[in-house]
């Protein structure tokens, strides 16, 4: 007998099917934006998918055609929103750029991604004045802005103004029906090494990843939030919170360019925001404004941190000093971002605050549509005991299989002989609960011996101490245990701290035989255009250290 087929409506996941729902449900539901211009602009999410559609009627008279890339420079804002919706749902893909690259590398992913429109915001024009002859597939800039706005430049003489653009349109325009696992956006890796590369999401991954990401056990978004997104809507999508919000109406609120302590805090406060998300160097410069100031919050409730390992430091002080939750989380741009974020189970509110800290600290389990494993260099599974290190894998309906460009070179691994894995590149554990730690990148962790030493183990604990404002542990080249860890420390403005204050104060904390054999103190850390320590910078930088003793 042929099997019993199912009788339900065949509605696609579309990212259209967001705005829709968010327009017809909640659509006076502000969205707040702190713009480049310096003023506060005041939205809804019915005017929002309202301007999409004009959006989407103006890129068309660009002469876009679907599949078609429309690339981004711009901070997080309501007209970014707009073309979040606007490309994407009319079949075309948004392609956001950071602007926090090197130039050659924008050009470079422009011209890889063969971006069709560059719609820029006005910080970026110099930017783009300097890149525009080596955009050699963009056809149409556009400027972020309205008439009033719009500069004399030279350079760019065919120079579009969005305002006109959109306003020229009537928006009686319907949502295409689209194939749900036709493209929908596209973002690329930082390029740490080597060229950046791109992975494109599909309008199914991308709503299948707004649901995972709103759940209880993971962000837990709802209609009473007020989420202000920190992490930029140019980096993986602000971890995919312009999706989430709409599906559940919540009021999204967007700094722009606005990202310094004191502009950050008023936000939080004018707009009794509940709710953010953002990498650990943005949070540093808030809690120093705050504690400096002698500040509190008065709605902020809850935060997810990733990007790179919160110290634990960090989420004691925001939990302790300022009644503030901290979702610790793990992804990256090939899972549209998140893969685990670390929210206790039933049996575990039963355990000591102590123990229920330490698994908080962990990057957490994975939520629905994410699978993970640990893995030896053989492609074995290792035990989840919580000690055994191994590479961490994954797969999942928002996990890329192969890069743009490169359909035919699948990055995919077999695990016990089960094909379709995700190499990750970083190093974990994994607990009887399900619990993952990620210990190290695998090529930042430091080998002594023959034994791994971790260099996140090492950050967290120097992070802790009173002095110290950032620290960075790498590799450095030993004579008898081939390498030996370094500890590179900013301290904190006034503070001082000495090499052995600082190496007694790992005493306890950690294996005798772990403890750092140097310290150098720094000014600055480097960090990527994510906000991520740039290990292969510092260890250039110190390659010629001579640690003491050798």
């Amino acid at each position: 007998m042929p099997a019993l087929a199912g009788q339900m409506m065949a509605m696609p996941l579309l990212i259209s099917s967001l705005i829709r729902h968010a327009a017809r449900h909640s659509g006076d539901t502000e969205i707040v934006s702190k713009r480049v211009e310096g003023d506060v602009h005041r939205t809804n999410w019915g005017e929002v998918e309202a301007r999409s559609r004009r959006v989407a009627q103006a890129l068309a008279r660009l002469g876009c055609q679907p599949g078609d890339r429309v690339a981004t420079l711009a901070w997080n804002g309501y007209r970014h929103l707009e073309l979040y919706y606007g490309a994407s749902g009319s079949g075309l893909v948004l392609h956001t750029i950071n602007p926090r690259l090197f130039p050659e590398q924008i050009a470079w992913i422009a011209n890889d991604a063969a971006d069709s429109v560059l719609c820029f915001d006005l910080t970026f024009l110099p930017l783009v004045e300097k890149l525009a002859a080596e955009l050699k597939t963009v056809k149409h800039l556009v400027l972020m802005t309205d008439r009033a706005h719009m500069p004399a430049s030279s350079a760019l003489p065919q120079l579009l103004c969005y305002e006109e653009l959109v306003g020229a349109e009537n928006g009686e325009y319907a949502w295409p029906p689209l194939d749900e696992n036709s493209a929908s956006s596209i973002c690329y890796t930082s390029g740490t090494t080597g060229h950046p590369k791109g992975a494109v999401y599909s309008h199914r991954s991308t709503v299948l990843h707004a649901f995972g990401s709103a759940l209880p056990d993971a962000m837990d978004c709802c209609a009473r939030d007020v989420i202000l997104p920190v992490v930029p809507m140019f980096h993986v999508n602000a971890w995919g919170l312009p999706y989430s919000g709409a599906l559940v109406g919540a009021k999204l609120v967007f700094p722009g360019p606005h990202l310094d302590g004191k502009s950050l805090f008023e936000l939080f406060e004018a707009e009794k925001v509940t709710f953010s998300a953002g990498v650990p160097t943005v949070w540093l410069g808030l809690l120093t404004y705050m504690k400096t100031n002698g500040l509190k919050f008065s709605t902020f409730k809850r935060t997810v941190i990733g990007g790179s390992a919160c110290p634990p430091a960090m989420m004691k002080t925001l939990q302790d000093d300022f009644g503030v939750e901290v979702i610790h989380a793990w992804g990256m741009t090939e899972l549209s971002p998140l893969g685990t974020l670390s929210k206790l189970t039933s049996k575990q509110e039963a355990l000591p605050k102590e123990a229920q800290q330490r698994l908080l600290e962990k990057q957490g389990r994975v939520i629905f549509g994410i699978d993970m494993a640990i893995i030896d260099d053989d492609g074995r599974s290792l035990p989840w005991d919580g000690q055994s290190a191994g590479n961490l894998v994954v797969r999942g309906g928002w996990v890329i299989d192969s890069y743009f460009g490169h359909a035919g070179e699948s990055p995919l691994v077999t695990v016990d002989g089960d094909p379709g894995w995700f190499p990750t590149g970083d190093v974990a554990t994994i607990d009887a609960d399900g619990f993952m730690q990620i210990t190290d990148r695998s090529k930042d962790v430091i080998k002594s011996g023959g034994e791994w030493i971790s260099s996140i183990d090492l950050e967290n604990i120097a992070m802790a101490h009173p002095a110290v404002h950032e620290a960075a542990a790498i590799a450095c080249k030993h004579p008898k245990w081939d390498e030996r860890p370094l500890l590179v420390v900013v301290a904190k403005p006034g503070a001082t701290v000495s090499r052995d204050e600082l190496l007694g104060f790992f005493e306890g904390k950690i294996a005798k035989w772990q403890i750092p054999d140097g310290v150098a103190f720094v000014a600055e850390i480097p960090h990527t255009a994510t906000g991520k320590v740039q290990k292969l910078k510092l260890r250039d930088q110190f390659k010629g250290y001579q640690l003491p003793g050798t």
